[in-house]
């Protein structure tokens, strides 16, 4: 069993210069069509992103409502409202950009759609550039267990069009499409309704969810933030609601330093901490069987162990990074060396940091997506990443 020696040490958090390109986080990375580092998947704020939901709901609608019939206009209101609210949890975050009065030109304004199946098909065909979410969908991702998901289209290169939208930079979130099942395997209430609906999903949760994974976010292996992969047990919820004051508290400080992480505000002055390192065992051998990279190095270090930020004040979880890959410069292909960095914390305050293999109720099959692996199966310059590793116990160090 490998061992990974860690120290656990009490950083005071100052200005850091920037680190060396490229390391995981709990994000979409991907590799570039023309090859080198591996990029952040990222919506582009370059114009107002266009955006709409369906209110051609199921003949037996998913969502319960209060004080309404269904397909009532009411009910519509109700829905579109209970979005506008899931939006506002993440513009509401300070320090990005897509703060409100930081950049209030990145969303479009919601729209509303009565057209049948206007999120496209799981081919990608019919898609348009406008990020969607529908409710009267059938899609073959609906596995048993899932309650919606989130479907993203990402350009590898510049000049890439889908729809309406053209990418200008490798990694931008040309459409994402947000599908909520409506089999009847499950229903649906809205905060209103919630407190009558014991055996229905808080919407409002799972829309928040959603759309972090329409911003960029993949998974969090951090329990109880936003983006972790588990829904509220039917008729709960976790977590404040949002309020005008607070439109991001349901959001836990993992969720917003990944939003920040994502859309850094240039003009943010306080979360600007980084603190970056290497995870390693403790016998360098015993990776020595895991796959050679492109480059044609072995792996050196743990990949995928799930490195967390502590305030040591308070206890809280502040932000989580997997350690991953690093890159010596921009074009370069990732090596796998255990590489972790964590972005966008605020400053004057002390951290600990713990490390743990992602073998709890998080898996590494829950993370998906590309929140693991960077690599490409195909294009000029495929990779192929080391599987996660969980084989590891790690050793307390005390500081000296």
């Amino acid at each position: 069993m490998t061992r990974a020696p860690i120290r656990i040490a009490l950083i005071p958090l100052l200005a850091f210069a920037a680190a060396a390109t490229g390391a995981a986080y709990t994000l979409n990375y991907a590799i570039p069509s023309a090859g080198g580092c591996p990029v952040p998947t990222t919506i582009s704020l370059a114009a107002p992103i266009p955006r709409q939901w369906s209110t051609s709901l199921p003949v037996s609608p998913q969502i319960i409502f209060t004080a309404a019939a269904p397909g009532t206009s009411q009910q519509i209101s109700e829905i579109g409202q209970t979005i506008s609210a899931a939006y506002a949890a993440w513009t509401g975050v300070s320090g990005t950009e897509i703060s409100a009065g930081t950049f209030p030109g990145a969303l479009g304004p919601l729209n509303e759609t009565s057209t049948q199946s206007a999120c496209g098909s799981d081919q990608g065909t019919g898609v348009t550039g406008t990020n969607t979410i529908c409710f009267d969908e059938s899609s073959a991702a609906f596995a048993p267990g899932v309650l919606a998901f989130t479907r993203v289209f990402v350009a590898t290169a510049p000049g890439e069009t889908l729809g309406s939208v053209t990418s200008s930079f490798a990694g931008q979130i040309l459409e994402a499409d947000i599908l909520f099942r409506n089999d009847g395997q499950a229903t649906f209430a809205t905060p209103e309704a919630l407190a009558n609906a014991p055996n229905s999903y808080d919407l409002e949760s799972i829309l928040i969810h959603e759309l972090g994974h329409t911003f960029g976010l993949e998974h969090s292996p951090i329990w109880r933030a936003a983006m972790a992969p588990f829904a509220p047990p039917p008729g709960t919820y976790w977590g404040p609601r949002p309020t005008p004051a607070a439109p991001d508290a349901p959001l836990r400080d993992d969720d917003r330093t990944g939003i920040r992480a994502l859309y850094p505000d240039p003009n943010d002055t306080t979360d600007i901490g980084i603190i970056t390192g290497r995870v390693v065992p403790a016998n360098p051998l015993a990776l020595s069987g895991f796959a050679a990279t492109a480059a044609g190095e072995y792996v050196t270090g743990i990949f995928g162990a799930h490195v967390v930020a502590v305030d040591a004040q308070t206890g809280q979880v502040v932000a989580g990074a997997l350690s991953g890959w690093s890159c010596a410069s921009p074009t370069a292909a990732p090596v796998f060396d255990g590489t972790y960095q964590i972005d966008r914390l605020p400053l004057g305050r002390s951290y600990n940091l713990y490390i743990e293999p992602l073998d709890g109720a998080i898996t590494p099959a829950d993370i998906g997506g590309n929140g693991l692996s960077p690599c490409r199966s195909s294009g000029s310059t495929p990779c192929s990443a080391p599987p996660v590793n969980t084989d590891f116990v790690a050793r307390v160090k005390s500081s000296k």
